[in-house]
């Protein structure tokens, strides 16, 4: 199956390049590049797109908007191309969805496995991305709730901690010796217990308490 992506960046320059790197990928095809969220957006409701791959800064709607809109309107999986100093967007852009958050300056082959792990079905999150939100969260002064373990087994604790830490399912099945189907099971547990969406969200409430 051919993945068609969307590219949305202001930088004609990141567009193109990110066309290029892509496009030498026989997985892959770029259907469109645009310069803002809201192109992105109205791409993605008319179709013939699986992957949106957005900045977060874009000029009349950013990446973090764009997201929002693209879960609530389409099937569309969006992923959020970022830098160190737009941590600030990046919270924002797991509340409204996102499956993914890689750097502008993340190896070829890393993006490949990112966007195949997202078409999968697994969210993708880098560590050095998550040591901004960590960073981020640690400054931010606002009153913060404490994670409660209470509710969850030790397995999924155990699990909890595996994805804040940035493990994929694959990983976290051999690290604990069980299967991939049985981390699934925990990790739809894990979602109904905290009426979170996704796996990212996990890693957030883990860290901090919050969600």
């Amino acid at each position: 199956m051919t993945i068609r992506i969307l590219i949305a960046d202001d930088n004609s320059f990141i567009r193109e390049g990110m066309k290029i790197i892509l496009s030498s990928y026989d997985e892959f095809t770029v259907v469109e590049m645009v310069e803002n969220g809201r192109e992105a957006v109205d791409c993605c409701i008319k179709g013939q797109v699986d992957i949106a791959l957005l900045d977060v800064r874009m000029p009349v709607m950013n990446g973090v908007e764009a997201t929002k809109l693209i879960r609530e309107k389409t099937e569309v999986l969006p992923i959020i191309l970022t830098t160190f100093d737009d941590d600030e967007y990046i919270l924002g852009a797991i509340r409204n969805g996102a499956k993914g958050y890689l750097l502008k300056n993340t190896h070829p082959e890393r993006i490949r496995e990112a966007i195949n792990s997202v078409v999968n079905g697994t969210s993708i999150i880098q560590d050095s991305v998550l040591e901004k939100i960590r960073e981020s969260l640690v400054m931010d002064e606002r009153p913060r709730l404490k994670f409660n373990p209470e509710p969850f087994t030790e397995r999924e604790l155990n699990i909890m901690e595996s994805i804040a830490k940035g493990f994929s399912n694959k990983e976290i099945s051999e690290r604990l010796f069980i299967s991939g189907g049985t981390v699934a099971n925990h990790i739809t547990s894990i979602l109904n217990k905290t009426a979170l969406k996704h796996r990212t969200q996990i890693a957030i409430y883990y860290l901090t308490g919050n969600v």
